[in-house]
């Protein structure tokens, strides 16, 4: 009788076309779902693994527009695939980084995420992998990063291509904006141009040093427009004068000012961040940046200020917020002024009760009890939800004008 041996060897994982290193996050999941939909297969790596989970069940973990829909579909074509061990990278020759790049206790660039990234993916990386940062990060991260895998006996590519999109709009920008292509090796700007074709149509090429300054200044133009926007609104609240009609005359059927936008809380994971990355660059430390962080960063004691002026002591005034999140119609509240002033209120002796509509968090409550245990109103983001909200004579402080019925400070 003839024995056949069973062979239960299994065969080796298939090869991935990407994996993204923290692909579970607000920039790495649109990114690999718009890759997955492309025809690409993608390898989410992330240390959230309870996250993991419910993307596996086809469940979004934070709002982005479209991306419920899309989730459902590129898991049935089966070209997502989700871990938390990094030997996943071992199954790809690209690697696209997307981790936050926090600042350190002294406000100065934090280079720890990356290193610990490197050090952990260093043993798995393929000979020749093209490993793509995406993150913003400080100028000079990139090079930074290559000679740290080369320390490590990692002989790879490195190349820089930052993100651009606004949270909420992410799947249309990926497909609709420019893609910063910032390499110092032709041949690792080409591979990473090669990557994102698959969905984009348009790169700008630069070196790695200048895409990495390119990405900081944008998001710092944009954040000293705002401290503009909120300077101009103190100065005309401080005049008497409702700085609604003047934005409407400065920028009424007037080209030169329509980039002129409205006072608001900016707020966010990036655009402080970014401010400050730039002003440790530089050695003047950026003045016109360590102003705008002032202005934006003051802007819920300027609220605070106003109120005390208005209505004299807080001690014992019931105060509402509506709105945690830190812009409209999102659920993150990461680095968002509301809390602040909340914090600040509630050092003051008010009573304050918070509210968002999208924003998880214990120590908020529902709207109606916001409005019936309020006397005076703050619109902290501008939901939609808000803008037609019935108050019931409360007086409500909008500087952001999304309400139509707020008052001056």
């Amino acid at each position: 009788m003839t024995h056949v041996r069973a062979d239960h060897r299994t065969s080796a994982p298939e090869d991935l076309d990407v994996v993204v290193l923290g692909g579970a996050g607000h920039v790495g999941l649109p990114l690999s779902l718009v890759l997955a939909d492309s025809g690409a297969r993608v390898g989410i790596f992330d240390i959230d693994g309870p996250r993991l989970e419910r993307l596996k069940a086809g469940d979004m973990p934070f709002m982005e527009h479209g991306a419920e829909g899309l989730l459902g579909r590129v898991l049935k074509t089966g070209r997502l695939e989700f871990g938390i061990d990094p030997a996943m990278v071992a199954r790809t020759d690209v690697v696209i980084v997307v981790i936050g790049t926090p600042v350190d206790e002294f406000l100065g660039p934090s280079m720890t995420v990356f290193e610990r990234s490197v050090d952990e993916i260093a043993a798995h990386l393929r000979p020749g992998a093209l490993v793509i940062l995406r993150s913003t990060v400080y100028p000079g991260t990139t090079t930074y990063v290559k000679q740290r895998f080369a320390e490590r006996g990692c002989d790879v590519a490195v190349a820089f291509c930052p993100e651009r999109i606004a949270e909420g709009h992410a799947l249309e920008e990926l497909r609709s904006l420019p893609q910063i292509v910032g390499a110092d090796e032709p041949s690792a700007g080409d591979r990473a141009e090669a990557v994102f074709a698959r969905f984009a149509t348009q790169f700008v090429r630069t070196t790695s040093r200048e895409a990495e300054l390119a990405k900081l200044f944008t998001n710092t133009w944009r954040y000293m427009k705002f401290a503009v926007a909120n300077q101009f609104l103190m100065i005309a609240e401080q005049a008497g004068v409702d700085y609604t009609n003047v934005l409407r005359a400065v920028r009424e059927n007037y080209p030169r000012a329509a980039d002129l936008p409205g006072p608001g809380f900016a707020a966010g994971p990036c655009l402080f961040k970014d401010t400050v990355q730039l002003a440790a660059f530089t050695s003047d430390h950026f003045p016109l940046g360590q102003a705008a962080m002032q202005v934006n960063e003051g802007m819920p004691a300027f609220i605070l200020d106003r109120l005390v002026a208005r209505y004299g002591p807080l001690t014992g005034r019931r105060i509402g917020i509506l709105g945690m999140a830190f812009k409209a119609e999102s659920d993150d509240a990461r680095a968002s002024l509301s809390y602040k002033l909340r914090k600040l209120l509630i050092w003051a002796g008010a009573e304050v009760l918070a509210t968002d509509p999208y924003v998880r968090d214990d120590r908020l409550v529902p709207l109606a009890e916001v409005l019936a245990g309020s006397e005076i109103l703050v619109l902290g983001a501008p939901h939609v939800a808000y803008r037609s909200l019935a108050v019931g004579g409360r007086d409500v402080i909008d500087v952001w004008a999304a309400m139509g019925g707020g008052i001056r400070l």
